[in-house]
This record gives C-alpha cells, sequence and structure tokens, in this order.
C-alpha cells in the first residue's frame, strides 16, 4: 500500500525505479551503454571538428566525421587487442 505523494514526488520516485531498471539491464545489454557513451563522446569531438575545418562543413557533416573517428579508433583499439591477445577471443 503505496502513500500518496505528491506529483513532484511521485516522478522521483518513478525515476528512481526507472534508474534502477535501467542499472540492473546494464549487465546483460552492453551495446546500448556503449552506442549512448559514443554519442555523448560525440557532443565533445563534432563542435571539435567544426571548429577545426573553419565552418567550411555543415553541422551534420561534422558529426558524421566525428563518428567515423570514433568509429575507427575503436576498431584500432580492438584489431591490436584481438592481436596480441587472441586467447581472450
Amino acid at each position: 500500500m503505496k502513500k500518496h505523494l505528491i506529483p513532484s514526488q511521485q516522478i522521483s520516485e518513478q525515476t528512481l525505479e526507472t534508474a534502477t531498471e535501467i542499472w540492473s539491464q546494464w549487465r546483460r545489454q552492453k551495446l546500448p551503454l556503449y552506442l549512448f557513451l559514443a554519442m555523448c563522446f560525440n557532443l565533445i569531438v563534432a563542435p571539435i571538428v567544426y571548429a577545426a575545418t573553419g565552418e567550411t562543413l555543415s553541422r551534420p557533416q561534422s558529426w558524421a566525421l566525428g563518428l567515423l573517428g570514433l568509429v575507427v579508433l575503436s576498431l584500432s583499439i580492438y584489431l591490436f587487442f584481438v592481436m596480441f591477445v587472441p586467447e581472450k577471443f
């Protein structure tokens, strides 16, 4: 039996339950977390690319170029580990 909460307390309780559910699902599904972190990191990289090109590229092109750089970097790191530590894979 739940107490009657004011709407702001209901929202915070619901947010806490949602965060707990996401945290429990995180252990099983890591790909969505990695994609989310990559997009968050792209929030930092894309404006740097946009500024470095002297605004000759559009914003979507800067986002795509930043995302492409992140993919290339992550594949390079993955392949480095596959080459030098093949027992784990």
